[in-house]
């Protein structure tokens, strides 16, 4: 039964990540689906083009959340099922993946950012506000989300690699799991690329129109 405990572990990442809570936040306060304007992504940063901040602020926390939770749950309770790094980057990965590809939602997801942010946390709370403040530095005098996504992306696992010598003690699944994120997150983000490079992505804080 121990051999299927990483299965478990991934597959309820998975499921926790499919949650779409964009849209299901969005329903529960009575707002426009958030699929059906902006940039019709079901993420927080398009549920803040609707002018509700709480609702994008709720959104954020829990699309956080469905990645911090899985990762930190193995991270503490793992070691006496034998679940280790291995299962910690599998976990992490299958929630942000699950967010980008959600099963409940038609495999229509968001773009992973703040799930992305929560597996980070959940990896190591230094990692994470490194990352995190990357975040926000780019986005405070840039005022582009998907700028801000993307550099904090890339340097996550830079991060990660030089936390090596503070004792984070870097493995080799989590230094993948980090990059491979980073891919995605820059594939879902390629329309996003081609808008900053044309001058015309929508700044942190637009309304929809």
């Amino acid at each position: 039964m121990q051999n299927f405990y990483p299965v478990l572990a991934t597959l309820a990442a998975y499921l926790l990540g499919s949650l779409a809570f964009a849209v299901i936040v969005s329903k529960v306060m009575g707002l426009s689906d958030p699929r059906t304007f902006g940039s019709k992504n079901p993420g927080a940063t398009n549920v803040l083009r609707s002018g509700n901040k709480a609702a994008a602020i709720v959104t954020l926390l829990l699309d956080a959340l469905k990645g911090l939770v899985p990762v930190l749950l193995v991270r503490i309770y793992g070691p006496q099922f034998g679940l280790e790094d291995g299962t910690i980057a599998m976990v992490g990965l299958a929630a942000f993946l699950g967010h980008l590809y959600p099963v409940f939602f038609r495999f229509r997801g968001g773009k992973g950012v703040a799930t992305f942010l929560g597996v980070v946390f959940g990896i190591h709370w230094l990692l994470g506000i490194a990352t995190g403040l990357t975040w926000l530095i780019i986005a405070f005098f840039f005022r582009y989300s998907s700028l801000a996504s993307l550099v904090a992306a890339a340097f996550a696992p830079v991060y990660y690699l030089f936390g090596n010598r503070l004792q984070w003690y870097a493995e080799t699944p989590v230094v993948v799991c980090l990059f491979v994120m980073g891919l995605f997150l820059a594939w879902r983000h390629r329309a996003n690329i081609q808008r900053l490079l044309e001058g015309k992505e929508s700044r942190l804080g637009a309304k929809k129109a």
